[in-house]
């Protein structure tokens, strides 16, 4: 039987990361062809208040590997977000799925009851046990940059679909 908690996180967030590297092939085709300086639509924002494009994709990678590392019960990897360009979040998407790649379902058993700690030492701090990590904190953020990272391209004109940000599954 396979672990929920593996299989509720990191198969998820493959999907997601792949099918995120595909999008952003298709973006930078979009650039290309319609003469579009790649950096406006990296820069682009679904409103002035909001991450642009670039930091979306950033965050997502983040909260990927946060989340699979804090279950697995190994180190979370630290990347400087320092991505200037597609090839560079392409890159950033390549290392995350690697990283996630290279754990194993066994590394997450227990998980569910572990305690994960947000924010340590902050005023902000907060205690979830695994489960309620994954499935109240976690995967909803990562959603939440997933989805505005595809919505922030569409709106920009990028022609991708739903078959798109779905992915293989």
């Amino acid at each position: 039987m396979t672990n929920p908690m593996y299989a509720n996180s990191a198969p998820v967030f493959k999907q997601m990361l792949g099918a995120m590297k595909s999008i952003l092939e298709h973006a930078e085709a979009h650039a290309t062809a319609k003469k579009i300086e790649p950096r406006a639509l990296l820069d682009a924002r679904l409103f002035p208040d909001m991450f642009p494009l670039i930091k979306q994709l950033q965050i997502a990678a983040d909260f990927s590997r946060g989340i699979s590392a804090r279950l697995a019960g190994v180190d979370v990897p630290v990347f400087e977000s320092k991505e200037e360009n597609f090839a560079d979040l392409g890159l950033l998407l390549t290392q995350t799925l690697d990283f996630i790649e290279g754990l194993d379902a066994a590394q997450f058993l227990g998980s569910e009851a572990k305690e994960i700690t947000l924010r340590p030492g902050t005023p902000k701090e907060k205690k979830l046990l695994g489960q309620a990590y994954l499935s109240n904190y976690g995967l909803p953020q990562f959603f939440f940059h997933v989805t505005t990272a595809y919505a922030i391209l569409r709106h920009n004109g990028v022609d991708i679909g739903k078959r798109d940000y779905m992915g293989a599954y």
